[in-house]
Protein backbone atom coordinates (compact mmCIF):
# COMPACT_ATOMS: atom_id res chain seq x y z
CA UNK A 1 0.00 0.00 0.00
CA UNK A 2 1.23 3.75 -0.86
CA UNK A 3 0.12 6.75 0.03
CA UNK A 4 -1.63 7.69 -2.67
CA UNK A 5 -3.92 3.94 -2.51
CA UNK A 6 -4.13 5.24 1.51
CA UNK A 7 -5.44 8.92 -0.13
CA UNK A 8 -8.30 6.93 -2.38
CA UNK A 9 -9.22 4.47 0.14
CA UNK A 10 -10.14 7.44 2.82
CA UNK A 11 -11.47 10.17 0.51
CA UNK A 12 -14.21 6.99 -1.16
CA UNK A 13 -15.09 6.17 2.40
CA UNK A 14 -15.23 9.43 3.95
CA UNK A 15 -19.07 10.11 3.74
CA UNK A 16 -19.82 6.29 5.24
CA UNK A 17 -17.36 7.72 8.15
CA UNK A 18 -19.09 10.88 8.32
CA UNK A 19 -22.54 8.80 8.69
CA UNK A 20 -21.32 6.06 10.96
CA UNK A 21 -20.31 9.36 13.42
CA UNK A 22 -23.16 10.76 12.51
CA UNK A 23 -22.16 14.02 12.02
CA UNK A 24 -23.75 16.61 9.41
CA UNK A 25 -21.11 17.85 6.51
CA UNK A 26 -21.10 21.42 8.39
CA UNK A 27 -19.83 19.25 11.73
CA UNK A 28 -17.29 16.62 9.57
CA UNK A 29 -15.98 19.62 7.72
CA UNK A 30 -15.20 21.23 11.22
CA UNK A 31 -13.65 18.57 13.09
CA UNK A 32 -11.30 17.67 10.14
CA UNK A 33 -10.48 21.54 9.04
CA UNK A 34 -11.25 21.49 5.15
CA UNK A 35 -14.44 23.92 3.86
CA UNK A 36 -18.00 22.41 3.75
CA UNK A 37 -17.33 22.63 -0.13
CA UNK A 38 -14.22 20.77 -0.22
CA UNK A 39 -16.09 17.88 2.15
CA UNK A 40 -19.05 17.85 -0.69
CA UNK A 41 -16.25 17.56 -3.60
CA UNK A 42 -14.28 14.57 -1.93
CA UNK A 43 -17.54 12.68 -0.83
CA UNK A 44 -18.87 13.19 -4.15
CA UNK A 45 -15.94 11.59 -6.03
CA UNK A 46 -15.02 15.27 -7.45
CA UNK A 47 -11.86 15.04 -5.48
CA UNK A 48 -9.33 13.21 -3.15
CA UNK A 49 -8.53 14.53 0.31
CA UNK A 50 -5.20 15.44 0.93
CA UNK A 51 -2.65 13.79 2.80
CA UNK A 52 -3.21 15.48 6.33
CA UNK A 53 -6.81 15.12 5.71
CA UNK A 54 -6.63 11.97 5.71
CA UNK A 55 -4.14 11.70 8.38
CA UNK A 56 -6.86 13.75 10.49
CA UNK A 57 -9.38 11.40 9.69
CA UNK A 58 -8.07 8.31 10.00
CA UNK A 59 -6.70 9.63 13.39
CA UNK A 60 -9.57 11.34 15.30
CA UNK A 61 -12.06 8.70 13.81
CA UNK A 62 -9.80 5.27 14.11
CA UNK A 63 -12.27 3.43 16.28
CA UNK A 64 -14.75 3.38 13.29
CA UNK A 65 -15.99 0.07 11.55
CA UNK A 66 -14.93 1.76 8.64
CA UNK A 67 -11.28 2.89 9.26
CA UNK A 68 -10.74 -0.36 11.45
CA UNK A 69 -12.11 -2.11 8.11
CA UNK A 70 -9.86 -0.06 5.89
CA UNK A 71 -6.41 -0.63 8.32
CA UNK A 72 -6.92 -3.24 11.08
CA UNK A 73 -6.82 -2.37 14.74
CA UNK A 74 -3.26 0.36 14.27
CA UNK A 75 -4.72 2.35 11.67
CA UNK A 76 -2.25 5.06 12.68
CA UNK A 77 0.40 2.54 12.63
CA UNK A 78 0.00 2.17 9.06
CA UNK A 79 -0.11 5.39 8.34
CA UNK A 80 3.13 6.26 10.21
CA UNK A 81 5.02 3.25 8.33
CA UNK A 82 4.11 5.27 5.08
CA UNK A 83 5.28 8.36 6.35
CA UNK A 84 8.40 7.07 7.93
CA UNK A 85 8.73 4.52 5.13
CA UNK A 86 11.99 2.05 5.65
CA UNK A 87 13.21 3.95 8.79
CA UNK A 88 13.42 3.11 12.84
CA UNK A 89 11.95 5.96 13.56
CA UNK A 90 10.45 4.81 17.24
CA UNK A 91 10.01 1.39 19.03
CA UNK A 92 6.61 1.10 20.53
CA UNK A 93 4.35 -1.31 22.35
CA UNK A 94 1.91 -3.19 20.53
CA UNK A 95 -0.73 -6.34 21.46
CA UNK A 96 1.76 -8.66 19.36
CA UNK A 97 -0.22 -8.94 16.47
CA UNK A 98 -2.62 -11.15 17.32
CA UNK A 99 -5.81 -10.21 15.51
CA UNK A 100 -4.51 -8.64 12.26
CA UNK A 101 -1.38 -9.91 11.59
CA UNK A 102 0.31 -12.86 10.21
CA UNK A 103 3.63 -14.23 11.02
CA UNK A 104 6.66 -14.87 8.73
CA UNK A 105 9.78 -15.32 10.51
CA UNK A 106 10.66 -15.52 14.33
CA UNK A 107 14.09 -16.16 15.68
CA UNK A 108 16.43 -15.11 18.29
CA UNK A 109 13.02 -12.86 20.23
CA UNK A 110 12.40 -11.40 17.33
CA UNK A 111 9.33 -11.26 14.87
CA UNK A 112 8.60 -10.11 11.01
CA UNK A 113 4.84 -9.81 10.42
CA UNK A 114 2.52 -9.02 7.92
CA UNK A 115 -0.81 -7.16 8.24
CA UNK A 116 -3.32 -9.16 6.48
CA UNK A 117 -5.32 -5.89 5.81
CA UNK A 118 -2.50 -3.27 4.74
CA UNK A 119 -0.07 -5.82 3.79
CA UNK A 120 2.57 -3.82 5.49
CA UNK A 121 5.49 -5.54 7.67
CA UNK A 122 7.00 -4.89 11.00
CA UNK A 123 9.56 -6.19 13.51
CA UNK A 124 8.56 -6.73 17.02
CA UNK A 125 10.95 -7.84 19.48
CA UNK A 126 10.02 -10.50 22.28
CA UNK A 127 8.46 -7.46 24.31
CA UNK A 128 5.77 -7.14 21.79
CA UNK A 129 7.72 -3.46 20.88
CA UNK A 130 7.40 -2.44 17.08
CA UNK A 131 11.10 -1.96 15.80
CA UNK A 132 10.47 -1.73 12.19
CA UNK A 133 7.99 -1.32 10.01
CA UNK A 134 8.04 -0.64 6.07
CA UNK A 135 6.04 -2.16 3.03
CA UNK A 136 8.71 -3.38 1.19
CA UNK A 137 9.08 -6.93 1.71
CA UNK A 138 13.02 -7.09 0.98
CA UNK A 139 13.39 -4.77 2.86
CA UNK A 140 11.69 -5.80 5.80
CA UNK A 141 13.37 -9.45 5.48
CA UNK A 142 16.94 -7.65 5.30
CA UNK A 143 16.45 -5.47 8.50
CA UNK A 144 15.19 -8.43 9.86
CA UNK A 145 18.09 -10.96 9.09
CA UNK A 146 20.20 -7.82 10.46
CA UNK A 147 18.77 -7.80 13.92
CA UNK A 148 17.97 -11.68 14.18
CA UNK A 149 22.04 -12.30 14.08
Amino acid sequence: MIKEEIIVKVSEKIRMIRAEVGYTQDKMAEIIGVSKKTLVQIEKGRAYANWSTVVTVCALFRETETILFLFGNEPLEVLETIAHEGSDYRKEKTLGGKVWWREILKENGFILQQNILSQHYRILDEDDFRIYSSFDETEAKQRFEELAR
